[in-house]
């Protein structure tokens, strides 16, 4: 009899052991909300939960990170205003939308300020960079982890745009953003600042006659379904950054901020690279659906902007703009 109660006394204290260590487990588990305003189908989206997958593996499953796409979380500037909220914890945002906090982040909108791809992921490692990203820090108390390669911008319209003087009288929709509005305005277009997920419909409607975005971006939200004109003009080498909510960063340790950055850096590298690739092969898959893609003369419409608007203009300081052009 004592040998059975002694064997059940065993039993029932790992019953109650796993029990509680299932509870313990259970408590020491931190649900996170990633929110951004891009379709499932991208590439955005796709490293996001490969991320958000990774931080709960080095993490153990201390972390686990649901990620919420398509402005189901809200507009860009709902998701930005959610992380001082704290209803919201990483979000990937346009820098012209981080800067609402920090201005000076958002010189990267200013026109032909990048020559391409490769000189935006050369700023993204710079230590202008990390300047612009430490600032933006300060003011807003949240953290810029990574700088993700979002693609060049290029004209979709009604009618065919293919030099600068083109785009006079042009409506075009632009993000709701002070920082895009240099290209448009430069050139004597009328801009028209309209929710992401809302453009589709001002496109097919005729609230707008034009929208500028990446090509791959151009695809997913199907805007050559309601526009036949691409212009290749490249005018801005747009990015995204990862941005994770203070209130968030200064609960991390030391350790768990070196995994999220470090995953949010392998993400955003990954994500770029996917991009660029797709950006080359686009041309001819939008030719081949019989939309008419232009090729521009580039430094025309350089030159034009140029003549028209300094980074003073639109609130930026010269010297990051010189410093980013000069980046080899």
């Amino acid at each position: 009899m004592t040998k059975r109660l002694a064997i059940k006394t065993i039993a029932m204290c790992a019953v109650l052991a796993g029990a509680m260590s299932t509870f313990g487990i259970s408590h020491a588990q931190t649900k996170l909300k990633w929110a951004h305003v891009y379709e499932t189908s991208e590439p955005f989206h796709k490293w996001s939960v490969w991320a958000g997958d990774e931080i709960k593996k080095r993490t153990n499953g201390r972390y686990d990170v649901q990620v919420f796409p398509a402005s189901s979380l809200g507009k860009e500037s709902d998701i930005n205003q959610g992380l001082t909220l704290g209803t919201v914890d990483i979000i990937l945002t346009g820098a012209s939308f981080a800067a609402s906090s920090y201005p000076p982040l958002a010189v990267t909108y200013f026109p032909f300020i990048f020559r391409d791809s490769e000189h935006q992921l050369k700023y993204a490692k710079s230590e202008v960079f990390k300047e612009l990203a430490k600032g933006y820090d300060d003011k807003s108390g949240n953290h810029i982890t990574a700088l993700n390669y979002y693609g060049a911008r290029q004209l979709t319209s009604n009618r065919p745009i293919a030099k600068p003087e083109d785009m006079k009288g042009l409506k075009i929709r632009v993000p709701d953003a002070p920082a895009y509005l240099a290209f448009p305005k430069s050139l004597g277009a009328n801009a028209t600042p309209i929710a992401f997920a809302e453009v589709y419909l001002a496109l097919q409607n005729g609230t707008v006659d034009a929208q500028e975005n990446p090509l791959p971006t151009i695809l997913a939200k199907k805007f050559f379904e309601v526009q036949k004109n691409i212009s290749l003009t490249g005018h801005i080498v747009d990015s995204l950054l990862t941005v994770v909510g203070g209130a968030l960063w200064n609960k991390l340790s030391e350790a768990d901020r070196k995994i999220f950055s470090d995953v949010m850096q392998e993400a955003a590298e990954k994500t770029g690279r996917e991009i660029i690739a797709s950006e080359l092969r686009l041309v001819d898959e939008f030719k081949q659906k019989g939309i008419n893609v232009i090729t521009v003369d580039k430094n025309a419409f350089r030159e034009a902007v140029l003549k028209n608007a300094k980074p003073a203009d639109y609130g930026y300081r010269q010297a990051d703009y010189d410093r980013i052009t000069a980046i080899k």
